[in-house]
């Protein structure tokens, strides 16, 4: 909804503009011009990108179409995930979570969160570090050096497609002056027509620079940005993970690791205290329920 609303706005702005100082609507109709530009940048797109970042970046621009983002609750079951694993491993050893990381949709730990479940990269995530810890790599300041390592670089690899969206945004406006140009050699090859129509033609080929900035600064730059927001959103989890399990290598308690988690999130995703002792103390409820139902 808010893509819509965005473009809509700034599209009826623009043009709304324009029909109000008097200007004629039928003259910004160019088709051949919309084909050079909007052609040329798809073509330069795919040409400067490897296929999974044009696939993905498809990806990208539904989720922000359909309004997708990681919700505040996805984060709190995250904390109270952690917490549950941690809280088990402090209590009964690590070994006692192996089958869990090992088969994270079969666990019923992770099982009680299945929105997590959702975020297949970010359970591997935090799989595969519980499975370092249980193979007796504890060394807090390697860890945690390793997963600044895997952030950095997961970092890049999730901003490759905001990267490629915001290189096509400043190519357009060089893609509209190529079409306004064309635009303009034919209007030269046509010099002795009457003034109106060499006029109409002129004003036609400099639509082609109108439509390049437009499309650029209007409509492929502020997606870019948001799929920035929407991947910089995704690679909080991963911080939110990485500060659980290094305040645990320290010695912390589950629940002082859960609020190191939550304490990296940004101030309108982070759950209050009060909400992640509620989450955790729901957590351990169940996990006490399980562990009857297995002795019985």
């Amino acid at each position: 909804m808010r893509l819509m609303f965005g473009l809509i706005a700034v599209f009826a702005s623009v043009l709304g503009g324009f029909y109000a100082m008097g200007g004629r609507m039928a003259v910004l109709w160019q088709p051949v011009e919309i084909v050079i530009i909007i052609g040329a940048g798809i073509g330069g797109f795919a040409i400067a990108n490897s296929p999974s970042v044009l696939r993905d970046t498809l990806r990208a621009v539904g989720a922000i179409a359909r309004g997708r983002t990681t919700p505040k609750n996805d984060y709190l079951d995250m904390i109270a995930l952690v917490y549950g694993l941690l809280r088990v491993a402090k209590s009964k050893g690590m070994s006692q979570i192996e089958t869990d990381i090992d088969k994270p949709a079969e666990s019923p730990l992770f099982t009680q969160f299945p929105n997590v479940l959702r975020y297949d990269r970010c359970i591997t995530f935090l799989c595969d570090y519980l499975r370092l810890i249980a193979l007796g790599q504890d060394n807090p300041h390697d860890l945690e050096s390793l997963m600044a390592e895997e952030l950095d670089t997961l970092g890049r690899e999730l901003n490759q497609v905001p990267k490629a969206l915001q290189n096509l945004a400043d190519a357009l406006p060089a893609l509209g002056i190529v079409a306004a140009v064309l635009g303009v050699i034919n209007a030269m090859g046509a010099i002795s027509e009457a003034p109106e129509v060499l006029g109409h033609m002129i004003g036609g080929a400099l639509t082609g620079t109108f439509l390049g900035v437009l499309l650029s600064y209007g409509m492929v730059g502020p997606i870019a940005s948001a799929a920035r927001q929407r991947r910089e959103s995704e690679l909080n989890m991963y911080f939110c993970i990485k500060a659980a399990l290094c305040a645990y290598l320290r010695g912390s308690p589950p629940q002082v690791c859960a609020e190191y988690a939550r304490k990296v999130l940004y101030t309108d995703i982070q759950p209050s205290l009060a909400e992640v002792e509620v989450a955790t103390t729901l957590s351990s409820s169940q996990a006490k329920t399980r562990d009857g139902r297995q002795a019985a």
